[in-house]
């Protein structure tokens, strides 16, 4: 998008998904600027029928879209944990909300947790914690913002900057040691 003083503008949605608490934030990139829109969690609980939960997921991430009007949206894979079934659930959270932004005629790009955090924090290993402290310095926020939305946020902020931080270095033939390239 380009704006009256000929400038190029870029709103990115992030999401963080999960079966309980799915996390967005909307930052605008400009030139080499990242700027704060805003950012929260749809919540669906623990309780619940699983396909009233997903619906809440798809029906809570296309308000977020109908109001902030992304040009792009950015989504965390899903890892695969010690349990099977956590593992599909949030599976099945994730694809309620790529179901939502690809229903709004988004591009959707993916990115590994660790992708994320390099980009963020410039580790890959980097904690929860690091994550919010960045996103809260690189977005010039007054306080950290909650786990789920923070992590959403880099994750847009990992796209911002081409999925990679750094200029978005091509990674073929590079491997991950330790959270870092090599």
């Amino acid at each position: 998008m380009t704006k009256a003083d000929g400038s190029s503008l870029l709103r990115i949605l992030g999401i963080d998904p999960g079966l309980r608490i799915t996390g967005f934030g909307v930052i605008e990139k400009r030139a080499n600027k990242l700027s704060y829109v805003t950012s929260g969690c749809i919540k669906t609980g623990e309780g619940g029928a699983l396909p009233e939960r997903l619906k809440m997921i798809l029906d809570g991430i296309a308000e977020v879209v109908a109001a902030q009007q992304p040009d792009q949206a950015a989504i965390e894979k899903v890892f695969v944990n010690v349990n099977p079934q956590s593992t599909l659930l949030l599976g099945q959270a994730r694809g309620a909300a790529i179901s939502a932004l690809v229903l709004a005629g988004l591009p959707v790009a993916e990115y590994s947790a660790l992708q994320i955090k390099q980009a963020v924090v410039g580790q890959g290993k980097a904690a929860k914690q690091q994550v919010q402290q960045m996103v809260r310095r690189l977005l010039v926020l007054p306080g950290d913002p909650s786990p789920d939305a923070a992590d959403a946020l880099a994750c847009a902020i990992c796209h911002a900057h081409g999925g990679q931080g750094l200029g978005a270095l091509a990674t073929a033939g590079f491997r991950v040691r330790n959270g870092r390239l090599v």
